[in-house]
């Protein structure tokens, strides 16, 4: 339609902002194919061909990465790990059950829903799970589960000097929440870093781990107490 309406026009050929060439439309293109004619170089000719057939791009492009992975072992590979996080997470929630009672079914509780938090992020943003991103959510849990390790130590300590279990949690908390703020900063600032600098799947463990520190405080912090405080009142 365009060669139809512009018989006896020039249509110019732009790329990157500079014009290739501006033909003379002789006759409608009807066919899907064309000739272009004039006194051309045979060096000029090709150089033509080539930027109208497939663009000649004014940069030179450098590799970053390069991967390359079968669909088969792709889904294989992140199958496995989605298995391991899950067999890491029972781990962990049997540990903590062991070794803190009913301090560490709190503790569990608390972990799904920094779990079910971080997961709704991740679909919020929307973040792409690639094996590094699942490596960086799984090390956010570690994370989470060592804040309430050493809230419930604090707790500990206040309760051997005889305090009141309300008061052994505000007193834990309270003391806790310096060591857990200052560790998870520093971590987080690697985060930052990590993904300023990093490229690909740097970035994606960067992003995930970063999410999951940020959603640990909170959970340590406001999941965790209200638990305590709904269990311990009654």
């Amino acid at each position: 339609q365009i060669t139809t309406r512009n018989v006896g026009k020039r249509i110019g050929f732009v790329l990157d902002n500079v014009l290739v060439d501006a033909p003379v439309v002789r006759e409608a293109i009807t066919g899907g194919s064309t000739v272009i004619s004039g006194g051309f170089t045979t060096e000029r000719a090709k150089q033509l061909q080539i930027q109208l057939n497939a663009g000649a791009l004014p940069i030179s492009l450098s590799v970053l990465e390069q991967h390359a992975i079968g669909a088969t072992l792709g889904q294989s590979s992140l199958e496995k790990s989605l298995i391991a996080g899950i067999l890491g997470f029972l781990v962990i929630v049997f540990f903590m059950i062991s070794l803190y009672g009913r301090l560490g079914v709190i503790a569990s509780l608390a972990l799904i829903v920094y779990t079910l938090i971080t997961l709704a992020l991740f679909k919020l943003i929307p973040v792409t799970l690639t094996l590094a991103g699942i490596a960086g959510f799984i090390l956010s849990i570690g994370i989470a589960v060592d804040a309430n390790i050493l809230i419930f130590e604090r707790m500990r300590e206040e309760l051997r000097r005889g305090m009141s279990r309300e008061t052994a949690i505000e007193i834990g908390f309270s003391r806790a929440w310096t060591s857990i703020r200052d560790s998870n900063i520093a971590s987080l600032i690697t985060s930052v870093v990590l993904y300023y600098f990093g490229t690909g799947v740097v970035r994606g463990f960067a992003l995930t781990l970063a999410l999951g520190i940020l959603v640990s405080m909170f959970s340590a912090i406001t999941v965790t107490r209200t638990l305590l405080r709904m269990v311990y009142r009654h």
